[in-house]
């Protein structure tokens, strides 16, 4: 949440009177005079006092596992979408989503009420890491690994930053992709360009948090104290 967007809320101030208590320098953040109206702040790991009052926000964090079928969306007409899954009693007016999944693509979505947050996740210049892994029809080979590392150029001549491909030990059709952007359909298409197909896609990681093992499919949580504060550094 927006510091002075926090201070306006809770102390009930005008804009006028918020500019003006960040001028007296009575704003605090970790016990440290902060003067950015904009800064963007939790109470779950910031401590957050103007003139010696602590300030607590309201921000939400859930991690979930998105099935296939449901659409990363606010509202669809015909599918499922992520925030359907959530039970009644944990939907809000402002969660947003952070990173975008097709229809048939499954795993990690963060769905928070820190639009801030979700907003500088995916700013290109932070080259955010996201991992998925993957069911090819054809077998990977050693000289896609190359090409991914080189970064692949689709048929419209975008060239994808580099990427680092993994092929797993158990089957040249299983394999992780590692890639910092995110273009519409990037993962499939980066296989396509290469030959291969994906019949079977998942996220297991975006960032610092990862897609928990025992997390069913359809299924979320809230984010853990641990994983929230390997999101710091996303704050600003």
């Amino acid at each position: 949440m927006r510091l002075g967007t926090l201070i306006m809320e809770q102390l009930q101030l005008s804009r006028k009177m918020m500019k003006r208590t960040f001028l007296r320098g009575v704003v605090k953040v970790d016990g440290q005079v902060e003067y950015d109206e904009a800064r963007n702040v939790d109470s779950q790991i910031h401590h957050i006092e103007v003139a010696g009052q602590t300030l607590h926000t309201t921000e939400v964090y859930y991690l979930l596992h998105k099935p296939s079928g449901v659409v990363t969306a606010n509202k669809d007409a015909t599918y499922q979408t992520v925030f359907d899954c959530l039970k009644p009693k944990d939907r809000r007016e402002d969660l947003c989503f952070v990173g975008r999944l097709d229809r048939y693509t499954q795993g990690l979505i963060l769905l928070t009420s820190n639009g801030q947050l979700a907003y500088d996740l995916l700013q290109p210049s932070k080259k955010v890491s996201k991992v998925y892994e993957a069911y090819l029809k054809e077998p990977a080979e050693m000289k896609d690994i190359e090409s991914f590392k080189q970064g692949i150029r689709f048929l419209d001549d975008t060239v994808c930053l580099p990427a680092k491909l993994t092929i797993l030990s158990d089957s040249p059709h299983h394999v992780l992709v590692e890639i910092h952007e995110g273009k519409f359909h990037q993962v499939k298409k980066m296989f396509l360009a290469v030959g291969k197909k994906v019949e079977k896609l998942k996220r297991i990681s975006f960032g610092p948090l990862q897609l928990p093992s025992d997390l069913p499919i359809g299924d979320y949580r809230k984010l853990t104290r641990e994983e929230i504060i390997s999101l710091k550094e996303y704050f600003r």
